[in-house]
């Protein structure tokens, strides 16, 4: 039996070739109604993509990859949510990898190697080096999430991010503006990655900007962002003597405030009364936790626009274009974690 075409859902629709392959590919401006009766038509007759013979016809799949180290934390689930959503709109598709910041699987994403039909990757590196990233980068389109700890020319790749210098230091003058005058850290990771050592930076700066010496003593060393070594960091904080106890922390992830929040919880101590916690990610976990959290929010819906747009654009160039650096914006939202009270989540 022949495989099913395009010409032959076409004709069930009653619609022309290229409105069913923009149904397919989910490309925008196509009326809600001749979708329906298109993937109707898709359903009847048993149609199935074939990205190969697409990308022998066109010389692309449309499909990119996405490469995070973590799907389990809610900051890159949340990201790969707006990436697949913002491809969606240029007609591409999204295979959605977790590296686990792998430095071997980060750098076998970034040269395509195992992928042949994607076009290109966005890739968040953890573990790959900038001199391993800059032997392939120009080999395979490739856009870059993440911290940069190298030079602007060194990696030759687009690179989206966001100010963490900034935006630590915006968390960390919060907390500083609400009198707090023993603010501790948690998030000096003992890998000392970019992200950590910009974030220490930021809180630092802060700390001078306010007036406020900084206590190593208030800054526990930590072995990843997650809620555990929130809870065990903010535990060893807690047990400081009364005269060195924070009353006040700025964690470098979402998930670092959480578990610091259920350890001052254990202790007896309330939020933001005796300890005031702030955080970066701006995650959902912040929003609906108890107390809801301030956290400094990265723009996801820009980050991730510019990360497809640009990596599509670098896919469809028949010329080399110029590699370009882009900063997505960030702004604090305090909540009842620093602000006390309580707030209705939606009115």
């Amino acid at each position: 039996m022949a495989a099913v075409t395009l010409k032959d859902v076409a004709e069930r629709a009653g619609v022309s070739i290229k409105t069913v392959s923009n149904v397919v590919r989910n490309a925008p401006r196509v009326s809600e109604a001749t979708r329906k009766r298109v993937l109707k038509a898709v359903h009847e007759l048993g149609y199935r993509p074939n990205p190969s013979a697409r990308s022998l016809r066109t010389g692309h799949s449309g499909l990119i990859g996405l490469a995070v180290p973590d799907l389990a934390t809610p900051y890159f689930a949340e990201l790969a949510q707006h990436v697949r959503v913002e491809a969606a709109h240029l007609g591409l598709t999204v295979l959605i990898e977790e590296t686990l910041g792998d430095a071997t699987e980060e750098l076998r994403l970034a040269t395509g190697v195992g992928a042949s039909l994607l076009d290109g990757v966005i890739l968040s590196p953890l573990g790959v080096s900038p001199d391993e990233l800059a032997a392939v980068a120009n080999e395979f389109p490739l856009v870059l999430l993440g911290e940069r700890s190298y030079e602007r020319d060194q990696v030759g790749a687009d690179h989206v991010l966001i100010d963490n210098v900034a935006a630590a230091r915006d968390a960390t003058a919060h907390l500083a503006a609400l009198g707090r005058t023993r603010i501790a850290a948690i998030g000096v990771d003992q890998q000392a990655s970019a992200t950590s050592r910009q974030r220490l930076e930021g809180f630092q700066l802060a700390l001078h900007e306010a007036g406020v010496i900084y206590d190593p003593r208030l800054a526990p060393a930590i072995k990843e962002f997650d809620r555990r070594n929130g809870l065990l960091a903010m535990r060893a904080l807690t047990a400081l003597p009364a005269g060195v106890r924070p009353d006040a922390v700025f964690c470098f992830s979402d998930l670092l405030a959480v578990g610091a929040q259920r350890a001052l919880f254990e202790a007896g101590l309330t939020i933001p009364d005796d300890v005031a916690v702030a955080s970066i990610d701006g995650s959902e976990e912040a929003l609906y936790s108890t107390p809801s959290l301030t956290s400094v929010v990265p723009d996801k819906t820009a980050i991730a626009s510019l990360a497809v747009k640009c990596l599509a654009a670098r896919i469809r160039s028949d010329e080399p274009l110029p590699f370009e650096v882009h900063t997505a914006p960030h702004w604090l939202h305090a909540r009842e974690s620093t602000n006390g009270g309580r707030q209705q989540l939606f009115r």
